[in-house]
């Protein structure tokens, strides 16, 4: 695999169809209009090991933005990036207190459910815990409700809210719907979380979401 390169003023966007980190990242480029190139990175193969996806990103992990020959990795720090390079339209809203609230939803997401169910972990789990197939799905579900239940309660405090925050799509959108996904793919019960699953599903009837769904990647198997 030779060094992957970005055409010259254009954005590439290194993923794996079914990161959930990619996945907002998309959800993202998507909303803000941007034209993009993808890039798979096939995690179960161990694409994201090798030497020439290691110089891109010595975290070996997924996504990375690449703009000619800036490169940035983590998904927040790059919708973050996005939101300040291209400001319309927003992904956070004006308020003081609802941008806090955005970037508080998110990081619950991204930084308390997400890690805990990513690949790496659960490949430790079965690989040097030894936690068969049932165990895995039971410690996701775990991680996921103990999460949801908290999102569940954060709505609650603006019931009348189409979106995790006010009126708009926001960073705390980009990172619930692919929460939810994750969710749904390993047959997690949402029915407790009627807040959370009334939020993603006016998501996906949104383009900029329908088109970042991990069905519609060229590397989608």
């Amino acid at each position: 695999m030779t060094k992957p390169t970005a055409p010259a003023g254009g954005v590439t966007l290194h993923g794996y169809f079914r990161s959930s980190a990619a996945y907002r990242v998309r959800i993202a480029l998507n909303l803000k209009g941007l034209a993009w190139t993808h890039r798979g990175v096939h995690l179960l193969r161990g694409e994201q090991r090798g030497d020439a996806y290691l110089d891109l990103n010595p975290q070996g992990l997924v996504p990375a933005l690449q703009e000619g020959e800036f490169v940035l990795t983590q998904s927040l720090a790059i919708i973050e990036y996005l939101e300040e390079r291209h400001p319309d339209p927003p992904l956070l809203p004006r308020d003081l207190y609802e941008r806090a609230r955005v970037r508080q939803i998110a990081l619950a997401i991204a930084c308390d459910i997400h890690p805990l169910n990513n690949l790496r972990v659960l490949k430790t789990l079965e690989h040097d815990v030894g936690l068969d197939d049932a165990a895995k799905r039971a410690w996701i579900a775990r991680w996921i409700a103990e999460g949801f239940r908290a999102l569940e309660a954060e709505f609650a405090r603006q019931p009348s809210s189409p979106f995790c925050v006010g009126v708009r799509p926001t960073i705390a959108d980009c990172c619930l719907v692919p929460q939810v996904f994750n969710a749904r793919r390993f047959d997690v019960d949402l029915s407790p979380y009627a807040r959370v699953r009334e939020i993603a599903q006016r998501c996906e009837t949104l383009d900029a979401f329908q088109r970042a769904q991990p069905s519609q990647q060229p590397d989608a198997t």
